[in-house]
């Protein structure tokens, strides 16, 4: 399936960084599942346009949208003119997730202990920018107009929550390093310190990494990965190669898998010094580094007539030595100190937890010992039913058996014990007691 590069905007915002092709004609192919942006609205943003692709009218309409058309919203206005059943679908689509979004909110709420009598679901919803909170039940043409914007927005700083989970990575392998090395002792800190160094530069001889999108980098690519000879090097037919979806344009997916080649000089998972956590982001440094050269518009996708102009850059033949991450640091002592706080006061914060979840235990212990006198106090007064037609004397905690056999005595301990009747009261015993146990005793002393 071709389709214009403005609609595969919306393709990739659907599939995030991992950009895909839709497969809409073949269920086995797609899977929603299979790919995730990471919004908490994905799988809802990936059905609902799975949905309008299968409209002849919409489809026809994406031929001739360019990307601004799908980014400022013009493109939801062909909504009302979509088939009956597919109006049906989506609004079937909305109603799930607007479902969704209430567990949610209800999950929230019930987590954080507060109780409300009514919960107004209309005003709650007004927090989730990707649909229309003042309809529920019909998927409207502001509904699509809002899905859309809200992901380019959320998408946009995607990369930049990605750099900063990164930096806070390094700033956490940084305080354990010192932690440790405040565990040892003089010598063996020495010793560790060294070592670490060692590796440190070790990592750092490395052979020369080339800059994204240079001609020196793609020649590479050219001729390691496609086994080509690079004396026969061509832009376009390098475009098609690289193209595996052929939707004439690279995405985010396509594009850091060009990657690969200058990445491994530079890190190997056998090796102890390299950390793969920092050859992803230099990845996306890289992805970046290129899309800033190259993609013109800004629609995170790069097509032939893109890609062509760069080649004609003077960057392109005398780029600047790519500078890795072992160059310079990922963040600056005072963010680190900052964040020791921050740890500190978390793990204060869970300190106060753990010593409040401490004396809830000792709370249940202490009630569960007083249930548990309280059940063997229950149980000293309990009559045994074979000693219903028996006279119990309280105070001497003892009775007589039935028809004289046996005396039963009841310890402090709640247990009965059968003691043997002295031969010179047995008769007595058994003229005193009625031929036949009395009907309907109560059950309790």
């Amino acid at each position: 399936m071709n389709v214009k590069p403005g609609w595969l905007l919306l393709l990739s915002i659907s599939a995030g960084v991992w950009s895909i092709q839709f497969v809409v004609n073949n269920p086995v192919l797609y899977n929603p599942l299979l790919q995730d942006t990471g919004l908490y609205y994905d799988r809802y943003l990936r059905e609902v346009i799975e949905v309008l692709e299968t409209d002849p009218h919409f489809r026809e309409k994406l031929q001739t949208a360019n990307t601004e058309d799908i980014k400022n919203g013009r493109l939801s206005k062909e909504l009302d003119l979509v088939s009956h059943h597919v109006r049906t679908r989506l609004d079937e689509l909305k109603r799930q997730e607007v479902s969704r979004l209430r567990m949610l909110l209800k999950a929230k709420l019930d987590s954080t202990n507060i109780q409300t009598l009514q919960m107004d679901h209309a005003s709650l919803l007004k927090q989730f920018e990707h649909l229309d909170p003042h309809n529920q039940n019909t998927f409207e043409a502001k509904d699509l107009e809002l899905l859309i914007s809200t992901a380019t927005k959320d998408l946009e700083n995607y990369d930049a929550e990605r750099h900063e989970e990164f930096k806070r990575y390094e700033m956490l392998k940084e305080h354990e390093r010192r932690e440790y090395l405040k565990s040892l002792d003089q010598e063996k800190r020495e010793r560790e310190e060294k070592r670490m160094q060692e590796l440190k530069e070790k990592h750092r001889q490395h052979p020369k990494v080339n800059a994204p999108g240079s001609v020196a980098q793609l020649r590479e690519v050219w001729e390691e990965t496609d086994g080509l000879d690079p004396q026969e090097f061509n832009p376009k037919t390098f475009f098609k190669l690289h193209d595996t979806n052929e939707d004439d344009v690279l995405d985010e997916q396509e594009l850091e898998a060009l990657f690969t080649k200058e990445l491994e000089k530079v890190y190997d998972p056998k090796n102890e010094e390299d950390d793969m956590m920092e050859m992803e982001e230099e990845r996306l440094r890289m992805r970046e580094h290129f899309m800033k050269n190259v993609d013109a518009n800004k629609d995170r996708l790069v097509s032939l007539e893109e890609f062509l102009k760069s080649t004609e850059k003077k960057e392109f033949n005398n780029p600047k030595e790519w500078e890795t991450l072992d160059t310079k640091p990922a963040y600056t002592e005072e963010e680190l100190q900052r964040f020791e706080v921050e740890l500190r006061d978390k793990e204060e914060e869970l300190k106060r937890k753990a010593e409040n979840l401490r004396q809830e235990q000792e709370l249940l212990k202490e009630r569960g010992k007083a249930l548990e006198a309280q059940r063997r106090e229950y149980q000293q007064v309990t009559v045994p039913p074979h000693l219903y037609h028996l006279k119990l004397d309280r105070k001497s905690a003892a009775c007589e058996s039935y028809r004289g056999q046996t005396l039963v005595r009841i310890n402090s301990t709640t247990s009965i014990q059968p003691v043997k009747a002295p031969a010179e009261h047995e008769g007595e015993v058994r003229n005193n007691l009625p031929a036949e146990p009395p009907q309907n005793l109560p059950l309790h002393t």
